[in-house]
């Protein structure tokens, strides 16, 4: 996905309300859409002269019981902030291009592979430099989610402060030996209220194992590389853009079967929301919200 070629000297803001006019398609229990499928529309209410389009692979039109995410193209000059922003959670992945993420009045540059988090009472702003910007966001309502009281607000996909290694899955299909490596990038240990954000680093042959989430939505994006996602019963091949949906207890996960030379790392990114405190406890890390 190649960030936007529009002209640097555009300059406008977009709020993110519905921008599809066609029916969302439908996500049933579990599903891969591929980056080839999405369909981007002008933001709706945007001025017609800005050119930032948006896709809406994952929302409760479609079926999501608990996660809305878009794929946000940022023109060159233009910004973007979801629609009730301040009232949400979101969290925000740069998946090409260059420009600013402000949580708030806290603003800061922004390349491939930052992630923003803006939890309840700060609105997230994504602004594009010259070059454009293209980013994946979550969003999701609080809730009764407790507040951070000092949230982690800007991050990147490769911190890897806190991890989960050697992660076996929850029993249901019979675990790889060799097992992927999750960072936790935004996590209740750093003030992430419902919306987590993690990033799975698959080196060749890795596993990161088939598992479910009693009461999560799963959305999660193939960042970098190719490889394969296991959704409900069996593994498909994938490349960097494509998202994977998988509604509460559809079993799921992400491996990269290359091996040799020429084999590459794969890298996914997302998480279950509401978070699924499993996850953390398979770490040897409390869930309680700091």
């Amino acid at each position: 996905m190649p960030p936007s070629t529009a002209s640097a000297s555009a300059s406008a803001s977009v709020s993110a309300s519905a921008a599809a006019s066609s029916p969302a398609t439908a996500l049933g229990d579990a599903r891969i859409i591929t980056a080839a499928e999405f369909e981007f529309h002008a933001v709706a209410g945007a001025d017609s002269t800005a050119r930032t389009t948006v896709a809406t692979p994952v929302s409760p039109a479609a079926g999501a019981t608990h996660v809305t995410l878009h794929v946000v193209r940022i023109a060159a000059g233009e910004s973007y902030s979801p629609e009730q922003s301040a009232a949400e959670e979101n969290t925000a992945v740069i998946f090409s291009g260059t420009g600013t993420a402000a949580v708030g009045d806290l603003a800061l540059p922004v390349e491939r592979g930052a992630a923003a988090y803006a939890p309840t009472g700060r609105a997230l702003t994504l602004t594009a430099d010259g070059r454009g910007l293209t980013a994946y966001v979550w969003r999701t309502p609080l809730a009764d989610a407790p507040v951070g009281s000092d949230p982690v607000l800007h991050s990147s996909l490769w911190d890897d402060t806190t991890q989960l290694r050697g992660f076996g899955g929850t029993g249901q299909v019979d675990a790889a030996e060799r097992r992927a490596t999750m960072n936790f990038v935004f996590w209740p240990g750093n003030g992430s209220s419902r919306l987590c954000l993690h990033c799975g680093i698959q080196q060749p042959g890795e596993t990161f194992n088939v598992h479910l989430h009693p009461d999560s939505d799963e959305a999660f994006i193939a960042f970098e590389g190719v490889g394969q996602m296991y959704l409900r019963d069996r593994w498909i091949d994938v490349s960097a853009g494509d998202v994977l949906y998988a509604a509460p207890g559809v079993l799921h996960g992400a491996r990269n079967p290359h091996t040799g030379p020429t084999a590459r790392r794969f890298v996914t990114c997302g998480g279950p929301s509401p978070f699924d405190p499993a996850l953390y406890s398979a770490a040897g890390y409390s869930s309680q919200v700091r």
